[in-house]
């Protein structure tokens, strides 16, 4: 393979660069194909960007859905169609007897799962129904995951093993934040969404502790747009849903997203 660009990646994305870089070498030279663990959108880009980059191999993203944030890619030598490919996704449907289980959330459910003892990569987007949750989840974990998730939070549940065509999306829960800021600087915008103060703000950022539509940003001073997802660790996520133009003072006019 033709040299890995790593001055386009954070030094904290190497790892997984060379991983991705190893995916497309085995399909270009070897003739091998790839069906990788759930990615998010970063990951999924890296893999994408690395094999666009290689002559003979191709690529192919899904996350069982359109619009899906985790995805799966398979990875294959570009005499193969990575279309035809199996994606090896299927539905964990989650429900149970107990009226409780309307009051669970995504974070619930996810916390089980990992309570499991099971790695993130296994799991993809994740849609929270009145009536329980629709899971889209590895192929090849679904009986594990059937077998041994009876409880979420101090909610007993029960589970099925459906195909991609019965899922039930849901739009994730998202509590809308209105405020001004001075700038569309990262340490402002984090102060507003989180009610850090500013220097609060920027310690975690600088500490590497921030992502900026999944990639390690550590520049307090990184200018944000719309559409921008801003995630800190320990505060949860956070998407920047408009910019409203400009207050009578001279600050910028925010609406932001905050992720259930």
């Amino acid at each position: 393979m033709r040299s890995i660009p790593y001055e386009h990646f954070h030094p904290d994305e190497k790892p997984f660069v060379d991983k991705a870089a190893e995916w497309v070498e085995d399909a270009a030279v070897r003739k091998q194909t790839k069906r990788t663990d759930f990615l998010d959108p970063r990951q999924a880009f890296i893999v994408e960007t690395l094999a666009n980059r290689e002559d003979g191999a191709s690529v192919r993203t899904d996350g069982g859905y359109e619009g899906a944030e985790r995805r799966r890619a398979i990875v294959a030598p570009d005499f193969l169609d990575p279309a035809y490919e199996p994606i090896g996704i299927v539905v964990l449907a989650v429900t149970s007897d107990d009226e409780r289980i309307r009051e669970l959330d995504h974070g619930d459910y996810l916390g089980a799962m990992l309570g499991l003892g099971v790695k993130r990569d296994k799991i993809g987007d994740i849609h929270v129904h009145e009536w329980g949750s629709h899971l889209l989840v590895a192929e090849e974990m679904a009986p594990f995951f059937s077998l041994h998730l009876s409880q979420v939070g101090r909610v007993r549940v029960f589970t099925d093993i459906l195909p991609l065509d019965r899922l039930q999306g849901a739009s994730q829960a998202i509590e809308e934040l209105f405020c001004t800021v001075a700038s569309l600087r990262l340490d402002g915008v984090v102060s507003e969404a989180t009610r850090l103060s500013r220097a609060k703000a920027a310690a975690p950022i600088q500490a590497g502790r921030c992502k900026v539509n999944w990639k390690v940003e550590e520049d307090p001073s990184r200018q944000l747009k719309e559409g921008d997802v801003i995630s800190l660790q320990g505060f949860g996520r956070y998407k920047i849903l408009s910019v409203d133009g400009v207050s009578k003072k001279g600050r910028i006019r925010l609406k932001i997203g905050k992720f259930a």
